[in-house]
């Protein structure tokens, strides 16, 4: 992705280092390391997670978070992507008489204090609707690149575009048909994340138009979609998927999502809850 050089948002809040003290949000609920692992690649809200000690093999590594090369040149990186998903969802918003609401992304290392409650560093990248802000430990990426073998840059790019594409949900109220008993339901996730997926293809294909995609791009958020679907997720983690307990989709829907978004490049093709065969 040609990001170097480019226009950065002024809407990064940078708590490294600080930490929250006391008790925080992990895993819980599905078993330990899955969940975690699920609400750790894309759209888990730490608000919905018990408070369980974290699974040793999803620990980061305890660290003073000084400004490294790479850390700051990571930064820069998810700035650079952030304000691309403003330009774009602004116009988006503007075509149809609507103002887009810029949220604020926070970088934090070990855990984070939000509206929607305390995390930690294994939560991963979420978006809290409470508070309308992306959260992020940049040492997640290593995660994405070693653990689930989803390198590159747009890998990068799209854990970002899917997290704002929860915020685009939130405010154009996604869903807002749907009762409360159906939210609770995994069907309803699903499809919840689906359509992140969706409009984070969305954002990519405005992305290509403005040239922005290098070669490999576009290949690389797919495989980052693929890696991070839940039966996929499952097989590494135990050797066997569960579909009753999927709450994100499946490797298939999730790439297939976020390349119909990319090809259509339009909001409204991406409404899942008014898809009857996902």
């Amino acid at each position: 992705m040609k990001w170097k050089g480019r226009r950065q948002s002024a809407n990064v809040e940078d708590r490294r280092g600080r930490g929250i003290g006391g008790k925080t949000m992990v895993g819980g609920g599905l078993g330990g390391l899955i969940l975690v692992l699920l609400f750790s690649l894309l759209g888990g809200n730490p608000g919905d997670i018990s408070n369980t000690p974290p699974p040793p093999n999803m620990s980061y590594p305890n660290d003073n978070m000084e400004a490294t090369n790479q850390q700051k040149e990571l930064a820069d990186f998810v700035s650079v992507v952030l304000a691309d998903t403003e330009d774009i969802w602004s116009q988006e918003f503007e075509k149809r008489g609507l103002t887009y609401e810029e949220p604020k992304l926070v970088l934090f290392s070990d855990s984070v204090q939000s509206a929607c409650g305390a995390a930690s560093s294994t939560v991963g990248p979420f978006y809290c609707p409470g508070d309308h802000k992306l959260y992020i430990d940049l040492r997640f990426y290593e995660e994405l690149k070693q653990r689930f073998e989803a390198p590159g840059d747009f890998a990068m790019a799209y854990v970002i575009a899917h997290e704002v594409g929860h915020h685009v949900q939130t405010l154009l109220n996604t869903g807002g048909q749907v009762s409360p008993e159906q939210k609770r339901s995994n069907e309803y996730s699903i499809r919840f994340e689906l359509q992140a997926d969706y409009l984070a293809g969305v954002w990519a294909h405005y992305a290509q138009g403005k040239g922005y995609l290098e070669k490999g791009d576009l290949e690389e958020a797919l495989n980052a979609a693929h890696a991070v679907g839940d039966d996929n997720i499952q097989k590494k983690a135990q050797g066997y998927v569960v579909p009753e307990s999927f709450t994100h989709g499946t490797s298939e829907q999730r790439e297939r999502w976020f390349n119909k978004g990319f090809t259509n490049g339009t909001i409204e093709g991406g409404d899942t809850f008014k898809v009857r065969d996902l």
